[in-house]
């Protein structure tokens, strides 16, 4: 609750179709992006006889703890992946935002600029008054 960033862990107990459900009580305004990242069954062994009961050889060691370093590079990077889509799609909001904003102060001033033409000819321009002959 209230994370931006958080991992889960599940194991299901059974197989078949499983549903997720969130929720946005906590702000009603604004929509959230969630990402998922699915990992099915476990990950392999790094060697296969990995189960033996003899000690790792230090190359073999030094392959698992490289393996687990490049585990933790790969959560960062997933993590940094998501924090530059949330700002591209701010980004991408804000410049929509600015692009509507502009076209209405374009047609404000194209309306305003019309509007003085007019206002101005009307202050120059000579008033013709018609005279009505009445009777003849």
């Amino acid at each position: 609750m209230k994370k931006q960033y958080d991992s889960f862990t599940f194991t299901a107990s059974r197989n078949g179709t499983y549903k997720f459900c969130f929720s946005n009580e906590f702000s009603t305004f604004t929509h959230k992006t969630v990402y998922f990242d699915f990992q099915v069954g476990e990950d392999p062994p790094l060697f296969p006889s990995e189960n033996r009961v003899t000690a790792l050889t230090q190359m073999e060691s030094a392959c698992v703890s490289i393996h687990e370093a490049l585990k933790s590079v790969i959560d960062y990077q997933t993590h940094f992946r998501l924090r530059e889509a949330q700002g591209r799609s701010r980004a991408e909001d804000l410049n929509t935002r600015v692009a509507y904003w502009s076209i209405g102060e374009a047609i404000i001033l194209l309306v305003v600029s019309i509007g003085q033409v007019f206002l101005l000819k009307s202050f120059f321009s000579d008033k013709r008054t018609t005279t009505t002959r009445v009777g003849s």
